[in-house]
């Protein structure tokens, strides 16, 4: 669990730097998009496997869930900014680390506070 929070914890800094462009309407960071989405990606798998080796409570399933939504929010994001060549919705933008955030907090407190 500590490797999949630490990689969320580094995806979350690029999506901060990407947040902060689209935020200005400024072109987002492609670069920045890119590893953003790599290192949630990988922590994603991480929680997953671990979840589904039954090596996890329900805390983690409630994190899951958090990060599963604000994935399909971030899928949107990367299409419309990628493939649609236009910045999401700031709302979306803003929307998503919450989602995120909330995840990675239930998942610490699972983690540590056990």
């Amino acid at each position: 669990m500590i490797t999949a929070i630490v990689l969320f914890a580094i995806g979350a800094l690029f999506g901060l730097h990407v947040l902060t462009h689209i935020l200005k309407t400024e072109p987002s960071p492609k670069a920045s998009v890119i590893l953003h989405g790599l290192f949630a990606a990988a922590a994603l798998v991480i929680l997953i496997v671990t979840i589904a080796n039954g090596r996890a409570a329900g805390l983690t399933i409630a994190s899951l869930v958090l990060f599963i939504i604000a994935a399909l929010g971030g899928f949107i994001m990367f299409y419309m900014d990628m493939g649609k060549k236009r910045l999401p919705p700031k709302a979306l933008a803003i929307i998503h680390p919450l989602l995120a955030a909330a995840g990675l907090v239930i998942l610490i407190i699972y983690t540590f506070g056990r």
